[in-house]
């Protein structure tokens, strides 16, 4: 249901508040309430459920929700804190104390940051006399249950608020699920549950957010969407095509060497990144923004090029790189430096500037690759164009391979161009992907049960279960799967439990080790690398997020590789050289699923003849080939195509379907390489694979089936010790859905 602004407008809303938020509202010069904040007063002071607040970046979330929450605990008195705000970041709790202080000082309301950065001596003293407002990460909340677990009940419980802030961060993901099992502990712990407001953003799914939010019943859990106020875009794409015989895009080693040959005017050396570093350099210059770069490989070498032009050209450097693997003090140094906005800056950074860090408004934001994720860019985009009447300003730099004699059909297509012009498409639309299936399930589970064991000191099996499942995180296992998971943890091999004659569950000398660990209380891991090897030769790395198999076929540096071994404890890929046909130059990014709207998108940009203004020339270029190379295929009406000795199949569906599809393909004998547009098979007839389709067209396919033959379908901390069968299970309750489409899929590709 959707919570109304109430009936007297604005100003009844603001009459509703404590004299001392208004006091304070008055004091910041305030000339009237926003929307959302008029709607979220109403919400919250006029009922008794939950509020999900999804509006756009910089329409006043944050003080949509806590001056209602703020007059609602303005008079409490009982011990314990009364406002819990729950953050993805440490850095966004800094900023939130920030913005918070001053109004909750003058209301006379405690407020404490608690992360394990924040002061010692301030948490010690929230723990002695809990009371107010507490900023929290959720690795704080678990270390209070498995070290304080005498103090979490008199500091947590009797909450009367719970802000969960960047709620579409936690919808899916190791870190969803786990913020979502400690809020039903602490539920548990509570005579009556604290009221849940959500804040974001980008959410795709409302109906989504909302079981999220409140899974026991998403009906008492209010929305407040009001429409955008989103300021005017400003865009362009800019196509480069890289020169001849380049392999690597970044050139990351010869970043000196480039920048010499552009000095030296030896144009030949110069790759795509040196002429987009070139744009960047020219026009973002002298003022505050941010620019995208994908893979920290891309960012280091974007940056390294940026400030070597700046040095060529004896200015002050404004270029900083900005990636997880920086140090914490150098990170940190370059958000101050873009919110005090004394000196321009530029961040070059990965996905770590995308939540809602305070840096400030930035004029505009770059991106160097394709875009794959609308909810990512839409978070990007809200960087920009915070200040009213100011324009939001993106730049997204495009790279396709040099097309020569032996360039194959995919390349010719131009993905990555029509890919971008679909992405600006949607985004216009409003468009974001809902959240998917989190393969991290399992593996969070065992972190919470060792947490609760711990907490509790030991506990019997069924309290353990009614207490973890049911509506919520791990409402997909049920008490077969849980009794089978705690036989797993306590066998030999595992050691992680131990029970009691009465039946009591303890931990075990492994459990207990992993427990004491620093590094217990986050479930997130970085993102998984696949190690690929060749006769006991490393190749490299590779990001995959999608199911593998054996017989399966991966692009790695600039060639097409066979799996022959999967070897999932030590994530390494043992693979061949494989003589298949044509190898895309630039493969698309594994590490980022496509979504099936986005790739529709895609089939739709190629069938169009509109030439969006906001392309440049050589973005213009690189969209006319890419049609013209689709309409001599047919490919509007044709689905199988034949090259050298490869077929491609255009599925245009999304990364999982086309995923879950090639699995089935590669039951049936036929090796299928991945992308964008569909898979490509090497070394089959037509006639073959015309069969295996009819096999698939005619088959009812059982998802455990599939789940049976893929790999790479365990996910989270702790996957090593998920049970094969549960982790199968799991995939196959997931993808029912998509296992249900691989055979009309097959049906329409013959025809």
């Amino acid at each position: 249901m959707t919570s109304p602004v109430s009936a007297s407008g604005p100003e009844g809303a603001y009459e509703r508040l404590h004299p001392k938020v208004r006091r304070w509202i008055r004091d910041q010069g305030w000339e009237e309430l926003r929307e959302v904040q008029a709607q979220a007063i109403g919400a919250v002071l006029g009922s008794d459920g939950d509020v999900l607040i999804a509006a756009s970046t910089a329409a006043g979330k944050t003080e949509a929700a806590f001056l209602p929450v703020l007059t609602a605990v303005a008079e409490r008195t009982a011990p314990g804190f009364s406002v819990l705000y729950v953050s993805p970041l440490k850095a966004l709790i800094n900023d939130q104390f920030r913005r918070l202080g001053e109004l909750c000082e003058s209301m006379e309301i405690s407020v404490v940051k608690w992360h394990g950065d924040a002061s010692q001596a301030d948490k010690k003293r929230a723990r002695a006399k809990p009371a107010g407002v507490a900023l929290i990460t959720p690795e704080s909340i678990e270390a209070m249950f498995v070290r304080r677990p005498g103090d979490v009940g008199r500091l947590l419980a009797d909450a009367d608020f719970i802000v969960i802030d960047e709620l579409h961060s936690f919808l899916q993901g190791p870190r969803g699920l786990h913020v979502a099992s400690l809020l039903r502990r602490i539920d548990a712990l509570s005579k009556r549950p604290a009221r849940r407001i959500g804040l974001s953003a980008t959410i795709g799914d409302l109906e989504q957010a909302r079981a999220w939010l409140r899974p026991s019943d998403p009906e008492r859990v209010h929305v407040l969407h009001p429409p955008s106020d989103a300021p005017e875009l400003q865009l362009q794409i800019r196509g480069y095509v890289e020169p001849p015989e380049v392999v690597d895009p970044d050139h990351a080693e010869g970043a000196e060497q480039a920048l010499a040959d552009a000095e030296a005017e030896v144009g030949p050396k110069r790759i795509a990144l040196d002429l987009i570093c070139d744009h960047i350099f020219e026009h973002l210059r002298g003022a505050n923004n941010l620019a995208f770069g994908g893979s920290r490989r891309t960012v280091e070498s974007a940056a390294d090029r940026l400030r070597r032009r700046s040095e060529k050209r004896n200015v002050p450097n404004e270029f900083f790189p900005h990636h997880g693997s920086l140090s914490k003090v150098l990170r940190e140094e370059l958000e101050e430096r873009l919110k005090d906005g004394k000196l321009p800056t530029t961040a070059v950074c990965t996905s770590t500037l995308e939540l809602g860090v305070d840096i400030g408004s930035v004029k505009s934001v770059a991106q160097i690759g394709s875009p794959r994720s609308l909810a990512s860019l839409r978070q990007r985009l809200g960087r920009t164009g915070r200040r009213r009447g100011t324009p939001a300003v993106l730049r997204i730099y495009v790279r396709e391979p040099d097309i020569e004699r032996k360039s194959g059909i995919l390349d010719r297509l131009r993905p990555n161009t029509v890919r971008s012009v679909a992405v600006v498409r949607l985004l216009l639309k409003g468009f974001v992907e809902e959240a998917g299936a989190s393969p991290e399930t399992a593996s969070t589970l065992i972190h919470q049960l060792l947490s609760v064991i711990t907490e509790r000191g030991g506990i019997k099996a069924k309290p353990l279960f009614d207490l973890l499942c049911g509506p919520g995180p791990f409402a997909r296992i049920g008490s077969a799967e849980f009794a089978m998971l705690l036989r797993h943890l306590g066998s030999e091999d595992v050691g992680f439990l131990e029970q009691a004659p009465d039946g009591t569950l303890m931990l075990a000398r492994n459990g207990e080790n992993i427990v004491r660990s620093r590094n217990f209380f986050a479930v997130f891991e970085s993102a998984d690398e696949w190690r690929l090897t060749v006769g006991g030769r490393t190749l490299g790395t590779l990001p995959i997020t999608h199911p593998v198999h054996k017989e399966g076929l991966v692009v790695f540096a600039g060639r097409r590789w066979i799996v022959q071994d999967i070897d999932e404890q030590r994530m390494t890929l043992h693979v061949a050289s494989h003589p298949g046909g044509v190898v895309p130059r630039f493969e698309s990014s594994a590490s980022e699923p496509a979504h099936d709207r986005l790739i529709a998108e895609m089939r739709k940009v190629y069938l169009s003849t509109d030439v969006p203004p906001y392309l440049d020339a050589g973005g213009r270029k690189l969209l006319a080939d890419g049609r013209k190379t689709f309409r001599d295929l047919d490919l509007g009406r044709q689905f199988v195509v034949e090259e050298d000795r490869d077929i491609h199949v255009f599925l245009w569906k999304g990364s999982a379907a086309t995923a879950t599809f090639s699995a089935a393909l590669a039951m049936r004998g036929v090796r299928a390489q991945m992308h964008d547009l569909g898979v490509t098979t090497s070394e089959v007839e037509l006639d073959e694979l015309r069969a295996a389709l009819q096999k698939m067209s005619q088959a009812r396919l059982d998802p455990g089936e599939i789940a049976g033959f893929v790999a790479n379908i365990k996910g989270g901390k702790f996957k090593e010790q998920v049970p094969d069968r549960l982790a199968r299970d799991l995939w196959a309750s997931n993808n029912i859905a998509l296992v249900a489409v691989v055979a009309p899929m097959a049906a329409t590709l013959l025809g």
